[in-house]
């Protein structure tokens, strides 16, 4: 029946991504209540602000596939990690090396989500807020999660190898953590939150036109608004007089502008203004805090 259903799929036009509309972003097992410490006050935006290019700084991390080495609906939380890397970068004002959050650690051990059957964004940081984290220097991206092979362990918050032995889990290791995490709607605020501190991740509907798009402005004609999938908006724009948001999406640099894309901006296209987080990180990067690596960790019989 699966093949048959492929085979479909084929003839229709999709491609094997298109799979992950069905389950690459889902709503989260329980409901999220928000840490909001500090609430943004309105200040004149400018009608352009794109962090990939401040005053001739790039200030976003790196771009990201989901679907290696092997499929997985990781979406929600390649967006929420990305973001709160950019936001961590922003932070260090472009300070070398960058920080990039691990993906997997989220998609391995956030069990108010589905795993590589697809999450939330605003759960994954509540995650992140309740747990530390670690970077993909610790932990590396293996597009499996809880859900189909590799569950949480100490393990697969940092791992280690050396040759001719076994793999083992560092004695101590960089932690990160989010403070403040929220949702956000409509252009004005998400403006607001993007102008004043950084990039943010939104569910979106992906109509087969996205799925297929190059370049340009995109803007859907089908009406569209099925959240399916979560990508990160990093800036917003004009541009020939259309308004547009910037829009980083994990499918590796091969899709879209080099893995971005432009989506028309204020008309809630693709449903992209309708459901958005942020996240704040915590400042664990100044004073270098670790985590101590327990006996008991060490000796997890999760370990690989």
């Amino acid at each position: 029946m699966r093949k048959i259903s492929l085979a479909i799929a084929v003839l229709l036009g999709y491609t094997l991504a298109s799979e992950e509309h069905q389950t690459c972003r889902v709503k989260s097992k329980t409901p999220i209540t928000p840490v909001v410490k500090h609430r943004l006050t309105a200040t004149e935006a400018p009608d352009q602000w794109l962090w990939n290019d401040v005053n001739g700084v790039n200030y976003l991390t790196q771009m990201k596939n989901q679907h290696i080495p092997q499929y997985c609906g990781s979406c929600w939380a390649q967006a929420s990690t990305s973001a709160l890397s950019d936001r961590i970068k922003i932070a260090r004002k472009a300070a070398w090396p960058d920080i990039n959050i691990s993906p997997q650690v989220v998609v391995s051990c956030s069990k108010n989500d589905m795993g590589c059957h697809g999450g939330d964004a605003i759960s994954a940081y509540q995650f992140m807020h309740e747990n530390e984290v670690t970077d993909e220097t610790c932990s590396i991206y293996r597009a499996r999660g809880h859900d189909n092979g590799l569950d949480c362990s100490p393990i697969v918050k940092c791992k280690d190898c050396h040759p001719h032995d076994k793999c083992f889990v560092p004695d101590e290791y960089y932690v990160y953590k989010v403070d403040q995490f929220g949702n956000v709607t409509g252009e004005a605020d998400m403006i607001q939150e993007i102008y004043q501190r950084g990039p943010i991740a939104c569910a979106i509907a992906v109509p087969a036109e996205f799925r297929n798009y190059t370049s340009g402005i995109f803007e859907d004609k089908t009406g569209a608004m099925e959240k399916t999938h979560e990508i990160s908006v990093v800036g917003y724009g004009v541009e020939d007089g259309t308004k547009y948001w910037l829009v980083r999406n994990s499918w590796g640099t091969q899709w879209g502008d080099g893995g971005f894309a432009k989506v028309i901006r204020g008309v809630n296209n693709i449903n992209i203004e309708s459901e958005c987080a942020w996240a704040t990180p915590l400042d664990t990067w100044t004073d270098g805090v670790k985590h101590k690596t327990t006996d008991a960790e060490k000796n997890d019989p999760m370990n690989e």
